[in-house]
């Protein structure tokens, strides 16, 4: 006797293999987008990497501005009043930097959606509403 074609399998027979497949093909699925992630990973971390080294060459080379800055000036007053000049130069802007980061985080303090939650409240209310008027 020939073994049954789908078309001659029984309901139970189809709704199980049915199942086998789609956990079959949930858990190729799964696997295939770890191995995407791990990829994605590793180049994320190379391109951290990157920007972190491009970092440090660009404070080394403000550095060198500053250290310009500092002997352009010296040719027109000492060199020490020169290193001061760049120095209170700097440190204002720090603190001008400083003073609107802060401002900038306390603006987002807490760090709660706020907007959402009321929302999502008034929702709450309204459903509470309608549920006690039908």
């Amino acid at each position: 006797m020939a073994s049954p074609t789908a078309d001659e399998r029984p309901v139970a027979q189809l709704v199980h293999d049915l199942s086998q497949q789609t956990s079959t093909l949930v858990r190729q699925e799964l696997k295939l987008a770890q191995l995407e992630m791990q990829q994605k990973g590793k180049k994320a971390g190379i391109g951290v990497g990157l920007f972190g080294g491009a970092g440090v060459f660009a404070v080394y080379g403000i550095g060198a501005l500053v250290a310009a800055a500092v002997l352009g000036l010296a040719t027109a007053v000492d060199g020490w009043l020169a290193a001061l000049i760049v120095a209170v130069l700097l440190f204002t802007v720090a603190g001008v930097a400083a003073l609107v980061g802060k401002k900038e985080v306390s603006e987002a303090t807490p760090p709660v959606p706020e907007q959402a939650i009321g929302s999502t409240q008034l929702d709450v209310q309204e459903i509470k509403d309608r549920s006690g008027r039908a």
